[in-house]
C-alpha cells in the first residue's frame, strides 16, 4: 500500500500535533477506550477537517523501536480512508523497527493490509515488554484478544 495512492476529503489536512490540540487528543483516546498512557501531543500527527480534530495518531519512541498508537478516528469520519491515510504516514515517518499493539482479530486484519505481522511477546524488543507486560498478562489469564504486531518493513 502506497501513500499516493491515498487521499483525504476536501478540507482535511494531515499535520504535526501542536499544544493547542493536547486536550483534543486527549479526549480521543479516552472516548476511544485506548490506553491513556504516554500520550505525548508531542509525537502526534492529527488529521484536521475544516477546523476540528477528526483523526490523531502517534510514533512512541522507545530504546531501538517505535509503537505506532493511539489511532484514533472520531466516529462520524470513519470509514472514509482517514485511519488507512494516517497510518502509513506513521509508517512512513517510523526510523526505527515498529511495532503495535490492538485488541482483536478485526483491528489485527487492519494492520495486516499495512504488512504488519503478528509477533509473540518473547520476540518483543525488550524495551516493549515492559509496556506490554499488562496486556500480555490479560491475554493469558483472562483470553483478552491482544495481537502484538511487528512491521517488517524498518529495520
Amino acid at each position: 500500500m502506497k501513500q499516493h495512492d491515498l487521499s483525504l476529503p476536501t478540507g482535511c489536512v494531515l499535520r504535526k500535533a501542536t499544544s493547542a490540540d493536547k486536550w483534543s487528543i486527549i479526549l480521543s483516546v479516552f472516548s476511544a477506550k485506548l490506553d491513556p498512557t504516554q500520550l505525548r501531543w508531542q509525537q502526534f500527527w492529527v488529521i484536521e477537517c475544516h477546523g476540528e480534530i477528526v483523526a490523531c495518531g502517534q510514533l512512541r519512541n522507545f530504546l531501538k523501536a517505535q509503537e505506532l498508537g493511539s489511532l484514533v478516528v472520531a466516529p462520524g469520519w470513519r470509514s472514509r480512508g482517514l485511519g488507512t491515510f494516517l497510518a502509513q504516514h506513521l509508517i512512513n515517518t517510523a526510523t526505527q523497527p515498529l511495532y503495535l499493539e490492538c485488541l482483536g482479530e478485526q483491528l489485527a486484519q487492519f494492520y495486516s493490509r499495512f504488512r504488519f505481522v503478528p509477533i509473540s511477546f518473547e520476540d518483543l524488543p525488550r524495551s516493549l515488554q515492559g509496556k506490554f507486560r499488562l496486556s500480555e498478562l490479560g491475554k493469558k489469564l483472562i483470553k483478552i484478544p491482544v495481537v502484538f504486531m511487528y512491521y517488517p518493513g524498518h529495520t
